[in-house]
């Protein structure tokens, strides 16, 4: 393993994590609907967790409001208690075979709590970018020990590892910003 590679590897487990973040922060809602809000809503399914959108399709049927239609007639019941059971402050209504999930307006202290789960994200997503940095400047300490790279080739690369955790803590920031002004509006 080269010096370049370990800096594109980091590089790549980086960019890999904000769009982790990314798509953790886009299921995170802001009092509009989208298909993507139940996708990490589990259910059991015959002794195993599985995602709602498994085992159910799941539609707009408005723009506060989802639909859930399980595949199976038994698992109506257990589609809407993994919804009602999930961190996302929604009730569900079954109406026969459909599962209707109202949006309900946020309250101030609902905006509050949403706020506390995306800081909450973007720290986590922090944290395993500076792991990823930890781990690229073992192996450049390694590439050194066994005499792959020189020590200069070493200082250079980790502080190139460096600008590159740097930028994409702020790229973190940045969605965390986003995303606390978009709770906030009213």
């Amino acid at each position: 393993m080269s010096v370049a590679d370990v800096k594109s590897t980091a590089e790549h487990k980086m960019q890999k994590s904000l769009e982790a973040l990314k798509l953790d922060l886009a299921k995170i809602r802001t009092g509009r609907a989208h298909v993507g809000l139940l996708d990490h809503v589990q259910v059991d399914y015959y002794g195993s967790l599985v995602p709602v959108n498994t085992v159910a399709n799941i539609t707009l049927l408005d723009p506060r409001t989802l639909g859930v239609q399980p595949w199976e007639k038994g698992m109506a019941s257990k589609v809407e208690k993994a919804i009602r059971d999930s961190d996302l402050g929604l009730n569900p209504a079954s109406q026969g075979d459909l599962i209707r999930v109202p949006m309900p307006a946020l309250t101030e202290e609902r905006r509050r709590d949403l706020i506390k789960v995306v800081k909450h994200e973007c720290e986590n997503t922090r944290v395993a970018i500076r792991n990823l940095r930890r781990d690229a400047n073992a192996t450049l300490k390694d590439l050194v020990k066994n005499k792959e790279c020189s020590e200069d080739d070493e200082r250079r690369a980790q502080d190139d590892i460096q600008k590159l955790t740097d930028k994409h803590v702020a790229e973190v920031d940045k969605q965390f910003a986003q995303k606390e002004t978009e709770l906030m509006a009213i």
